[in-house]
């Protein structure tokens, strides 16, 4: 049997096979994963269902009847073992499945400490699936004392986390700042202001020298001398694009899996779309690590795989859920010069470079989100004098 056949089982990889079937495609497709379970959201991950709020039903992504009905195979469990491209071969243990076109949604892998660091002790955790987090469940506690290493968004919606659950939570970033790869200092700004009004200790500046314990962790020490006391320790210092399998396979490398306009790799019959693959956006080669690039990267590699030619042209947009507030984020904010902030229905920053609108991180600002995703999408000349002059941010949609 060929067909299509997709290894990786998250957003892209579902949102991929579903395309094929709306688009016509009636030959075989198979998604491979790893993980023994359905394609399932991430997101909710480290907020709702770490919290207890989400169950696992409401994870996934599409019924079981779906597949079925579908004629979609899931093969999860499974590990493939390499590709052979000369072949169009997916080897598997003992397996070996054939196909017309595959595409690589591997996604990628969390960032984790040495061992020389105290990275093989026990109570430590990193987020990225869902048997990670059914570890870390258990362990969140009232009262005990989480030290989170890492000032991005998993780490802070971890740490958001833990303290509605009543733990004590320290957070250590390495950088002068939290949020210092993703966002401006304004926006870091208002996310640390609103995590220290909920308790929550940021230590910026400092970063970890080792941790401490006789097979679990029970402190953690810092470059500066401090010395945490810590039941448990969630590492979130980034991830790396899952590329094994196209590096055995011959296949062009960057910052991940290097696809053309379209999402075809170097190989004419293998494909990539989601956190692994490196995309072109605005002329700058990246990964864009968000649910939306997925969906849309997916389908659009879906057509193109039955013909459709078309480009991909990201609409970056990207969203993180922290105690009772939202940070929206529209549009992408690489080589912003200037940041203007806005308090009006909200807290919103406003990005350009130069003088041209490239991105909005809107906190509990859902209009200034709407209007700023509109106006970068619509490639709109609206200029900083006109923004930062604004009583009603939908007049910046009349003008």
């Amino acid at each position: 049997m060929s067909g299509i056949v997709i290894i990786g089982a998250g957003q892209a990889a579902a949102s991929l096979a579903a395309k094929l079937r709306t688009e016509g495609y009636e030959g075989a497709v198979t998604i491979i994963g790893e993980e023994p379970v359905a394609p399932y959201q991430r997101p909710p991950l480290s907020k709702a269902y770490l919290l207890g709020e989400m169950p696992l039903e409401r994870l996934t992504l599409r019924s079981p009847e779906f597949w079925a009905e579908q004629n979609i195979t899931l093969k999860l469990g499974t590990r493939v073992d390499r590709i052979d491209p000369a072949a169009k071969r997916v080897r598997m243990a003992g397996e070996v499945l054939g196909y017309d076109q595959l595409a690589l949604c591997t996604g990628a892998d969390p960032k984790r400490l040495a061992p020389a660091l105290g990275g093989d002790l026990g109570n430590l955790f990193t987020i990225r699936n869902l048997a990670d987090i059914d570890a870390l469940e258990p362990q969140m506690v009232a009262g005990k004392r989480l030290v989170v290493i890492g000032g991005g968004y998993i780490g802070l919606e971890t740490a958001a986390v833990a303290r509605k659950l009543g733990l004590e939570v320290t957070l250590v970033q390495a950088s002068e700042r939290i949020l210092r790869r993703v966002a401006c200092r304004e926006t870091a700004d208002a996310v640390r202001a609103l995590h220290q009004s909920e308790g929550v200790t940021i230590l910026e500046g400092t970063s970890l020298r080792e941790l401490r314990g006789d097979g679990m962790v029970d402190s953690v020490e810092l470059v500066d001398g401090t010395v945490l006391p810590a039941d448990l320790v969630v590492v979130g210092i980034g991830v790396t694009p899952a590329t094994r399998l196209a590096e055995e396979a011959g296949l062009v490398l960057g910052d991940g899996i290097v696809t053309d306009s379209q999402g075809r790799t170097s190989d004419p019959h293998i494909w990539s779309a989601g956190d692994c693959a490196e995309i072109n956006l605005n002329g700058a080669r990246m990964r864009l690590e968000s649910v939306g690039n997925a969906i849309d990267m997916g389908e659009l590699v879906a057509c193109n795989m039955l013909g459709a030619g078309k480009d991909y042209q990201p609409k970056p947009w990207f969203w993180s859920d922290m105690f009772a507030s939202k940070l929206q984020i529209a549009g992408w904010n690489g080589g912003y010069t200037r940041v203007i902030a806005k308090n009006v229905d909200g807290q919103s920053f406003w990005y350009f470079r130069d003088d041209q609108l490239i991105a909005v991180d809107a906190l509990d600002a859902p209009r200034a989100y709407m209007v700023g995703k509109r106006l970068i999408e619509a490639g709109s000349d609206v200029t900083p004098a006109e923004v930062e002059a604004a009583v009603d941010l939908k007049s910046l949609m009349r003008r």
